[in-house]
């Protein structure tokens, strides 16, 4: 069952569980899932770029002789991740960010680190070795059963995709200096990457901390350690030397950016404010003015500050003639809807009522409206933590569920995402950008990101900046 085989990096014997033609497998075997969950971003010169750099830096690496694919996601996250055996992914969302190469081929030498060092093979191992554990005490113990159903990771996001080690997060970054230097790229590519995740998780956290929340804990690339690392500029400084004798000459980085898309991606619909307009869906709905969206594959969520409130926006086939009403209460459960009537926004079928939520502190009664639309229905329900916000959310909820109407003509270009684009400063600062920014939220703060003049910088004149229309 188990074997001791040669890090490729350290050459040290590790104790791991496969073979390098079984790694291999498995990443061919869950790249087609990561795919399916986050997809393929569709521009096919910014792909071939990212594996040039890719390429470059894997022809210097401990293992040459695999066949890597480099990936840009169609995500918003600000990340990037690898599986074993030569899969290597970046979103686009940490794309728009960049300035230059170096930073590109930072990110990509740190995941190369990882795959090189085998780091994923050694947490399968891992956390197989521990479900052995767990399967073995469950003979003895049939409690632990239940425990091994809800606690069990998933191979995918579980073990494959979860945070590594400190000791496996700095020696990415040691293999990711070296990349970088014997490829002829500038290492310190690497602190302009910590200093812009740094400067995006304080962003971050004051914007939770201005809703009354707590920003999530950063589990991405580089997240072991702050911008100032005094062992991370000792790694640079020590392969530096490899760096002046392989110097190559880089293209202009910033122009391969122009068009990215930004933020939301169109097959989840696209936040104006507090309005969605849904292309592939070909509808828009109107939430509450001032309230915050989240977006997702599975549904569409509007918060008050603070989260008092919450309505929430999924979709459900429809796949029997029935009515609205009959589809909220015997598909959808809600049995003893009150106050329930028929609506009509913008001449659709819809039906709303009031549906009882049993609960610790007692019972409270939630809004909900159906609507049908182009043979799905689509569900809105909304209710306040506090019993007596609900009659005023309440009305909020129904207005939001009239709101609802199909994409008209002059709609459809509020469909199409936002797009980076590429333009010299002149006399003009972020605020002034700012107020003509689509962006939906703090958009200033955006721009400084963008541009890596977080938190109050400001562009020269003739700079080349990137802004967002």
């Amino acid at each position: 069952m188990t074997s001791c085989a040669i890090n490729p990096v350290s050459g040290k014997r590790d104790f791991v569980l496969m073979n390098e033609s079984r790694e291999i497998s498995m990443g061919k075997k869950y790249h087609p899932e990561i795919l399916k969950k986050f997809g393929k971003y569709d521009n096919p010169a910014l792909q071939e770029y990212v594996t040039k750099v890719g390429n470059r830096l894997a022809s210097s690496s401990h293992r040459s002789n695999l066949i890597y694919r480099f990936t840009v996601l169609d995500s918003a996250d600000v990340n990037a991740f690898a599986l074993p055996g030569g899969y290597i992914y970046i979103n686009r969302g940490l794309l728009a960010y960049f300035n230059t190469e170096d930073e590109l081929a930072a990110v990509l030498g740190h995941e190369l680190g990882h795959v090189t060092a085998r780091h994923g093979v050694q947490q399968q191992t891992a956390a197989t070795v521990a479900n052995i554990g767990l399967a073995a005490g469950q003979i003895f113990f049939p409690e632990l059963r239940n425990k091994a159903a809800t606690d069990a990771y998933g191979m995918l996001e579980g073990i494959l995709l979860s945070k590594y080690s400190r000791e496996h997060e700095l020696e990415a970054d040691a293999l990711s200096a070296e990349y970088l230097a014997r490829a002829g790229y500038e290492p310190m590519g690497i602190m302009k990457v910590l200093k812009i995740l740094k400067n995006h998780a304080d962003f971050n956290q004051k914007a939770a901390m201005s809703q009354g929340e707590k920003a999530p804990a950063y589990r991405g690339l580089f997240a072991s350690h702050p911008d100032t690392d005094t062992r991370i500029r000792h790694i640079i400084d020590s392969v530096t030397p490899l760096k002046k004798r392989n110097k190559i000459k880089i293209d202009s980085f910033p122009q391969i950016l122009s068009g990215l898309v930004f933020g939301d991606k169109v097959s989840e619909g696209i936040r104006r404010g507090s309005r969605i307009y849904h292309g592939p869906l070909e509808f828009a709905v109107f939430f509450p003015g001032g309230w915050s969206l989240k977006n997702g594959s599975s549904s569409i969520e509007a918060f008050t500050p603070g989260k008092t409130a919450l309505i929430r926006l999924t979709v459900h086939d429809i796949n029997e003639r029935i009515t609205c009403k009959e589809f909220l209460t015997h598909k959808l459960g809600f049995k003893n809807l009150r106050h329930g009537k028929e609506i009509s926004p913008h001449n659709l079928k819809g039906y709303t009522g009031l549906a009882e939520i049993k609960g610790s502190s007692g019972n409270r009664f939630a809004r909900v409206c159906l609507i049908f639309f182009k043979n799905r229905a689509y569900l809105l329900a909304g209710i306040a933590k506090d019993i007596h916000m609900q009659i005023e959310i309440d009305k909020k909820i129904l207005e939001t569920g009239l709101s609802f109407h199909p994409l008209s003509k002059n709609e459809k270009k509020l469909a199409e995402p936002l797009r980076i684009k590429l333009i010299h400063a002149s006399k003009t600062n972020y605020k002034i950008l700012a107020k003509k920014s689509p962006i939906p939220v703090d958009a200033e703060s955006y721009l400084r990101l963008l541009n890596q003049q977080y938190p109050k910088g400001e562009p020269k004149s003739g700079q080349l900046i990137k802004i967002v229309q």
